[in-house]
């Protein structure tokens, strides 16, 4: 299993993403998390999930780019292909999720924290870009629609067209995260967050979650499904294929400097 579940109460969930070498989004992931989804969503109790990770290095690396052929594009619940419909679902979910994010949040690791209601960085630690045109593809998981709604149109183009890394302090500039925290009280000042959620009644909790979702914004379920054969149909380009091909020769996929400085290295 490459999602580690902690229950601290039955209010309050932990699930720690542990999926080694480097946290790499593969088609066992999706599964997981699907798994996931169907017992939280049929838990009445749970009012609050934390997702975090075990690797200090890598919160989601990226797409394992050598196994793009592998993820399924089979319908879930919301008539979405896996990925896109628990995104869509934990968006929905009767209870609040929270992102935190400690090492390095690339493109559709980026894209899951967008997915949560509530994002939380290590200052120290957090690295967070969407990296995909600089690989020759583009975002396909929710970052084209989610991140525009976060951070505002110019800021979104300045992320997905420059791929670069972003520190915890201009993510939470930007409002891509909610805060930068020093990575010493990053976990006590999450854990206390979580527990004062899980002290409230959950009525009120997801009455209001409903509300803000129905008079704020959240990405269109079609654009979700057409950005995504996008995403599939560019994979499979001659360029970017070839610049793959040099980004394994060079180490991608492996713990090392091009792992680890992604943004920088690719241009």
């Amino acid at each position: 299993m490459s999602i580690k579940t902690t229950k601290h109460t039955s209010g309050y969930w932990q699930a720690t993403i542990d999926s080694p070498p480097l946290n790499l989004f593969d088609q066992e992931m999706v599964e997981d998390l699907q798994t996931l989804v169907d017992e939280l969503e049929s838990d009445s109790a749970v009012k609050i999930v934390v997702f975090d990770s075990a690797d200090p290095e890598y919160f989601i690396s990226h797409i394992d780019l050598a196994r793009i052929g592998d993820l399924s594009t089979e319908p879930g619940k919301t008539g979405l292909s896996p990925w896109p419909d628990v995104a869509v679902r934990l968006e929905n979910a009767l209870f609040v999720t929270v992102g935190v994010v400690r090492g390095r949040a690339r493109g559709v690791g980026s894209e899951f924290l967008q997915a949560m209601d509530i994002r939380f960085a290590s200052r120290e630690r957090a690295v967070l870009s969407q990296i995909e045109v600089g690989i020759g593809i583009i975002p396909g998981g929710g970052g084209l629609e989610r991140l525009p709604l976060l951070i505002g149109r110019a800021r979104a183009m300045e992320v997905i067209l420059g791929a670069d890394d972003y520190d915890a302090d201009t993510a939470e500039r930007y409002g891509w995260v909610n805060r930068s925290i020093p990575d010493a009280e990053l976990d006590e000042f999450v854990d206390r967050f979580a527990r004062r959620v899980d002290s409230f009644d959950k009525q009120a909790l997801t009455l209001a979650k409903q509300i803000l979702n129905e008079r704020g914004s959240l990405p269109k379920v079609a654009d979700l499904a057409a950005t995504e054969k996008e995403f599939f149909k560019a994979a499979t380009w001659p360029e970017t294929q070839a610049t793959v091909t040099a980004l394994f020769g060079r180490g991608l996929q492996t713990r090392g400097e091009l792992e680890l400085d992604l943004g920088k290295l690719l241009a």
